[in-house]
């Protein structure tokens, strides 16, 4: 037997100031998902629902929670949360259509179960990795506190997910900044078959809470009046003075992790103890000797209940199936964005880099005052680059937020501001710590639109490249990862004047945009930049010179290689295509100017497979075979990590290679 689950007490209630309708409301919405439940399982083993993840013996928690919030506060709710769902009164075809993977579902069957979220009902649905979801919270209730707006968060997870590293970087957030969530733990004695004793080594997951500076709470979580009443009168404390609160529910799961996974590894004394303390059951014998339910009621209210449900499911059942439509599969992947341009101005000034990415990001923030910046030392500090020197004493600090070094939770903050209706700008201090918070931009970012139809507006911020003795861990150039990722769009650009119009469309975008600014171009290059706002469209790379003999591809660090190659060759007659964004990519423009040259040579400074170039180079092969006259050419660094000192770092890099590889390309 699990050290931590320990066998239960018998559930005492005490009606306190509620009334017999509140009670039976209690009653009425616990009873509703055991139906279903009961319902469901029946079908799955017809065949006719393709898994399910059981939450008998676990409504009180869900429907007191749900009901002690108010119907605009957001609930982050998991697999065993089905009272979450009915109590918030969504209607019940669509539940089962959710299951079905019908179209009158929430996500068009690309995701299953509880995979869904929706905005009419503000219900934040999980993803399969548990712990994101945690900083998503966070980043609601920051929006909450941000717009004055008295509102609770609550977010659930298993004692199973407070194992993750974004439970300890939620909590730690959201204690740090004062936000307004509840933090509710379903402690139901195993994570799938593992028990709590080899989860965690503390007696109570509440007793963390100290560490975090944090209030917390043990509740019964059998007991539905104990649950609705302490959670509804922490949440009404939680409006008046915002704060984060921890809340450990002691439960236990009474079936399998999910249906096929079974009980066996269960003591069945345990499961006989835990029986008896069913929070349906008691309630309704508690209701029965109150005299508030009579068996005539109870007939009616079950009757009633399978009445809606089995009417619901016909619903559910007569629907279409889904009908494969491959446009509308590709058109859903980003929020569609109306791109407005925003003309330069003549006048200009000469800026780095550098400056022309802080006074792009300047601009923004006085066009939106709904967009926050976060991350490392960006505020007093202005930024390890100083790229934000100044920008608290314009914007407050509400606006532009120090963060503790938890990449993972500001990257689910920033969906959680999105999801409230924010904007957001993360900054990673260097590219190469976004490996920290990857899990949140490739699953949660990437994939919410194409899911459940909702935005994810952050902008995160990449720093980026070699050639500044760095080393390992602050060099990389680590596009790649993310242009392979449908939902994502990546920009990348060369020159100041590019950045500062281009940063201004990626923050405009409601979709994810990761912008890399490489760090060895910041202080070195040089362009007259309009002071004034302005936009540059995605997808459009720029033709910096025009020959027929070679089509130079590149973008970065790249571009200037390139151009000091051809200064140092005026000979070389060749286009110059500076992609500036590679998702999305100007096929046609690359397509148009490979047809006139006949030869293409693309060059990244990322290591040769996998990168961007060889994808450009398969496409190419596959639309423009008949055109070329060579093969496609590819240049890249070494396939090393990316070395320290300056000796290995110049042997490492492509800018070394890529004066021969043209040579020969052009005498093939």
């Amino acid at each position: 037997m699990s050290t931590h689950v320990s066998i239960p007490t018998e559930i005492q209630y005490n009606k306190e100031n509620l009334d017999s309708t509140e009670l039976l409301e209690l009653y009425k919405n616990m009873l509703k998902p055991r139906l279903i439940e009961e319902k469901m399982l029946i079908l799955l083993r017809q065949g006719k629902v393709s898994k399910w993840f059981s939450g008998i013996g676990q409504e009180a928690i869900s429907v007191g929670v749900t009901m002690s919030l108010q119907k605009d506060e957001y609930i982050l709710p998991m697999h065993r949360n089905l009272g979450v769902f009915t109590t918030r009164e969504i209607p019940l075809y669509r539940l089962f259509s959710q299951w079905q993977g019908k179209a009158n579902g929430f996500t068009k069957g690309r995701d299953r179960s509880f995979h869904f979220g929706t905005q009419e009902f503000k219900i934040v649905g999980m993803i399969s990795h548990l712990g994101p979801q945690l900083g998503v919270a966070d980043g609601i209730a920051l929006a909450s506190n941000l717009q004055s707006k008295k509102q609770v968060t609550a977010v659930f997870t298993g004692e199973g997910g407070t194992s993750e590293g974004d439970f300890h970087e939620a909590l730690n957030v959201a204690s740090v900044w004062k936000l307004p969530v509840m933090f509710c733990v379903e402690n139901n004695g195993y994570g799938l078959s593992t028990p709590t004793s080899e989860q965690y080594n503390c007696e109570h997951i509440a007793d963390r809470a100290i560490g975090y500076g944090m209030e917390s709470h043990i509740i019964d979580g059998n007991n539905i009046i104990e649950v609705y009443t302490k959670v509804r009168d922490i949440a009404e404390s939680i409006r008046q003075n915002p704060r984060p609160v921890l809340l450990e529910f002691k439960t236990f799961r009474m079936r399998g992790h999910e249906e096929a996974s079974g009980t066996k590894y269960v003591p069945q004394d345990l499961m006989d103890a835990w029986a008896k303390k069913d929070p349906l059951e008691n309630f309704q014998a508690f209701l029965k000797d109150e005299n508030i339910l009579t068996e005539e009621l109870e007939v009616t209210l079950k009757q009633d209940i399978v009445h809606e449900i089995n009417e619901h499911l016909q619903m559910a059942f007569d629907e279409d199936a889904i009908t494969p439509n491959e446009s509308e599969e590709l058109n859903d992947v980003y929020k569609p964005f109306e791109y407005k341009g925003v003309k330069e101005n003549s006048k200009t000034n000469e800026l780095r880099l550098i400056d022309a990415i802080s006074e792009g990001l300047k601009q923004s923030m006085e066009q939106h005052d709904n967009l926050v910046i976060m991350g490392q030392d960006v505020a007093e500090y202005g930024g390890v680059f100083k790229i934000t020197d100044g920008f608290v004493d314009q914007f407050g600090k509400d606006r532009v937020r120090n963060t503790p070094i938890c990449e993972s939770a500001i990257v689910e903050a920033g969906m959680g501001l999105s999801i409230a209706g924010m904007k957001s700008v993360v900054e990673m201090q260097f590219a190469d710590f976004v490996t920290s918070g990857f899990n949140p931009v490739v699953n949660y970012l990437a994939k919410s639109h194409y899911r459940w139809n909702q935005e994810a507006d952050v902008v995160v911020r990449m720093p980026c490249g070699a050639g500044v003795a760095a080393g390992p861990f602050h060099s990389q150039t680590n596009e790649a990862w993310f242009t392979k990722t449908p939902g994502l769009k990546v920009v990348y650009p060369a020159f100041p004047a590019d950045a500062k119009g281009l940063l201004a469309t990626a923050i405009n975008d409601p979709n994810p945009v990761l912008f890399f600014e490489h760090k060895a171009l910041y202080r070195s290059i040089r362009q007259d930049v309009p002071t004034d706002y302005f936009t540059l469209p995605f997808g459009k790379a720029s033709l910096l010179k025009e020959g027929d003999q070679v089509t130079i591809i590149t973008y970065g660090a790249g571009v200037h290689w390139a151009l000091e190659t051809l200064e140092n060759n005026p000979d070389i007659q060749a286009d110059l295509l500076d992609l500036r964004t590679l998702q999305p990519l100007d096929k046609e423009g690359i397509y148009a100017s490979v047809k006139k040259t006949g030869r293409a040579i693309i060059l990244q400074e990322d290591s040769l497979f996998g990168g961007i170039a060889s994808d450009i180079s398969s496409m190419l092969m596959e639309n423009c075979f008949e055109y070329l006259d060579a093969p496609v050419k590819r240049v890249a660094s070494m396939e090393t990590p990316i070395p320290f000192i300056n000796q290995l770092e110049v042997q490492y890099l492509a800018k070394g290679k890529f004066e021969a590889a043209l040579k020969e390309l052009l005498e093939y």
